[in-house]
């Protein structure tokens, strides 16, 4: 969807705009810290700290901050107990809305997830209510105006991508959970400098919404992804083709 991949290449921008890498470094140091506490802190033979270091690094996350990371997880330098939590619900406009939690306190977390929710026009469901709409997939995203379109696809395919679409100047790469850490790394090594890379939901389908309700909607997820606790905010809305967020 056009909409939604103008509204990616726009947010990334805005995200690096804004300096919100500090916060976006905490929940990578979340992530990593309980793959190794739950996997072991080797990436070769955990796949989902694999998978976490490598989105770090897609973000240029310093290598000391990752192997501290790894050490808190794995008990060598202490940390927090972190517990896992998925919400479900609706922004406005009918949006499915899917956040993940990592917390060391989840009556806390639970409290702050509904409070956004229902301040800003969304409410919660049940287990299942939005999960249905969304596959787990891998993505990586270039900027066409810095690597070229073919040969990402070439070394993407060879290494089991699913698909490589460029859509408004972004490149998307597409993976299966289980292949994206092999396409990362084979495009790394291939020296592609990517804008971002993760394993996350992807929806089935999207949401159309108008200019208001889109404004609605991007308040309420900026509200959420500014919440420590929040480690992952996905949702099904495509943004109309002019909306620009407010600073």
């Amino acid at each position: 969807m056009s909409g939604h991949s103008k509204w990616a290449t726009i947010k990334h921008a805005k995200g690096i705009a804004d300096a919100k890498r500090g916060k976006l470094f905490t929940k990578f140091i979340k992530e990593i810290s309980i793959a190794a506490r739950m996997g072991g802190g080797d990436p070769d033979s955990n796949p989902r700290l694999r998978t976490a270091i490598l989105k770090a690094r897609a973000s240029n996350m310093p290598k000391d901050n990752i192997e501290r990371a790894i050490k808190k997880g794995t008990g060598e330098d202490g940390g927090s107990n972190y517990e896992e939590m998925v919400y479900e619900g609706y922004a406005p406009g009918g949006v499915a809305v899917l956040v993940e939690v990592l917390t060391d306190n989840k009556n806390r977390a639970a409290a702050d997830v509904r409070n956004i929710f229902n301040k800003n026009g969304g409410n919660l469901g049940t287990t299942g209510s939005v999960s249905r709409m969304f596959s787990r997939k891998g993505t990586i995203t270039y900027d066409a105006e810095k690597v070229s379109e073919d040969e990402v696809m070439e070394v993407a395919l060879d290494a089991g991508a699913d698909d490589v679409e460029n859509e408004d100047g972004i490149i998307t790469v597409t993976t299966s959970q289980e292949s994206f850490a092999g396409v990362m790394e084979a495009l790394q090594a291939k020296g592609f400098e990517s804008l971002s890379g993760e394993v996350g939901m992807v929806p089935e389908a999207y949401q159309p919404v108008d200019k208001d309700t889109a404004a609605k909607v991007q308040k309420m997820i900026d509200k959420l992804e500014d919440n420590d606790d929040v480690q992952n905010v996905y949702t099904t809305v495509e943004y109309p083709e002019d909306f620009v967020p407010e600073e």
